[in-house]
């Protein structure tokens, strides 16, 4: 086992384990201290709660981390495909740490928060970032995949204004779910065309053809999982923040109404 293998390892360990600790005790304490409606939420809703709380922090870690990697990491963008152990590598491999502690999570809350599409979800990136860390391959694309999380803390924030009974019309609420729904399609949705134009424009070339047929894919496949998912998902938010804008255009003519008929 070389250097770096060891030091991924002791990173995904670490990072299982701050996830873990965040999830049994620190969200709960963090959690009633700022937010007063928490301590009335049932056992349930709190066990949601906490597992949002621990996904909102991996997100802004890995997320921002991966930002700032994909802006001024020169050595992994210089070779996207073998480009060496680099601060990418550490991303994915803190990622690959909160992956496995949600997946515990989920599977021992399974009838709170079991949920198969996030078991698809999370076995088909882990899968992924194994061969990125074993064979040191597709650094850059992994961490560009990891952009997609910095999505997440406007999907768990909806979920809290819900758990807290927030009017769905109210101002945060509204501002939130545009802020989601524009942000989800721009990591998600947006970033599909450069990564499979990436895909397209390597194909055939030596670097791809060292990947070996099982890497190349894996490389594919696990993309084609997670896009599919992706583009369930922004069918649904965009459905729901449609939804919402509709409904209050209706009733500001609807008040616009009443109020001309008041005069």
């Amino acid at each position: 086992m070389d250097v770096n293998t060891k030091l991924f390892i002791s990173i995904i360990c670490t990072s299982f384990f701050t996830f873990q600790l965040l999830f049994y005790f620190v969200s709960y304490w963090f959690s009633a201290k700022v937010s007063p409606g928490f301590n009335s939420l049932s056992f349930e809703k709190k066990i949601e709660w906490n597992s949002r709380v621990v996904s909102t922090c991996h997100s802004l870690v890995v997320g921002i981390f991966g930002l700032y990697i994909f802006l001024f990491d020169e050595a992994t963008k210089a070779d996207p495909l073998w480009g060496g152990p680099s601060l990418a590598n550490a991303n994915i491999a803190v990622a690959s740490g909160y992956l496995i502690s949600d997946l515990s999570i989920i599977i021992l809350y399974w009838k709170v928060i079991g949920d198969k599409f996030f078991i698809i979800h999370h076995c088909a990136a882990l899968y992924a970032y194994y061969f990125i860390l074993k064979d040191g391959v597709l650094a850059y694309v992994g961490n560009f995949r990891l952009l997609a999380e910095l999505s997440s803390p406007f999907v768990n924030q909806r979920w809290f204004f819900e758990a807290l009974k927030y009017p769905k019309f109210s101002k945060a609420n509204v501002i939130n779910g545009i802020l989601m729904t524009v942000v989800f399609f721009i990591v998600r949705i947006a970033s599909m065309p450069p990564l499979y134009s990436l895909m397209y424009s390597v194909y055939g070339t030596e670097p791809y053809i060292r990947l070996g047929l099982l890497i190349q894919c894996s490389w594919i496949i696990s993309c084609v999982v997670l896009d599919v998912m992706n583009v369930m998902w922004m069918i649904k938010i965009s459905k729901g923040c449609i939804k919402v804008i509709s409904l209050i255009r209706q009733e500001k003519a609807k008040n616009s109404l009443q109020n001309g008929k008041l005069d």
